[in-house]
């Protein structure tokens, strides 16, 4: 059986393809990943452009654009139904790399830029839901 990396309910994680650095939150509640993007705008050839809002401290901003890995209809935690396109990219949580699909929606309501969802977890993290970066530190 392969051994899992605990990880506190919050934790820094890189999105190395994006040569990003986001705080996020590990939501055992959520299927999907998401991340905070504004912007979205369909292109040509099944892909998508974005904005993810990198901080909301000095509002620091990274365009992207990628292929449409999946369309699909998503619940809110709130019970609203909404359509959603997810991308691919990979995931780095210290040792572990892993490529995860993640939803592109604004959460700008929101506390944290990013979810990882029980998709993203499944085989290789466990959540201290009692720790609060468990393998990163918090940054100021």
């Amino acid at each position: 059986m392969k051994k899992l990396t605990t990880i506190g309910w919050r934790e820094w994680i890189e999105l190395p393809e994006w040569n990003l650095k986001i705080k996020a939150k590990a939501d055992t509640g959520a299927r999907s990943s998401a991340i905070d993007c504004s912007s979205i705008e369909e292109l040509a050839g099944d892909r998508v452009r974005f904005t993810i809002r990198i901080s909301k401290k000095n509002n620091k901003y990274i365009t992207l654009e990628a292929p449409i890995a999946l369309r699909k209809h998503v619940r809110s935690s709130t019970g609203h139904g909404h359509d959603r396109l997810f991308v691919e990219t990979t995931l780095k949580l210290k040792d572990v790399e892993k490529k995860v699909l993640v939803s592109l929606t604004c959460r700008k309501r929101m506390i944290h830029r990013m979810l990882i969802g029980r998709e993203a977890l499944a085989g290789d993290f466990l959540v201290d839901s009692s720790v609060d970066y468990h393998i990163t530190a918090p940054e100021k």
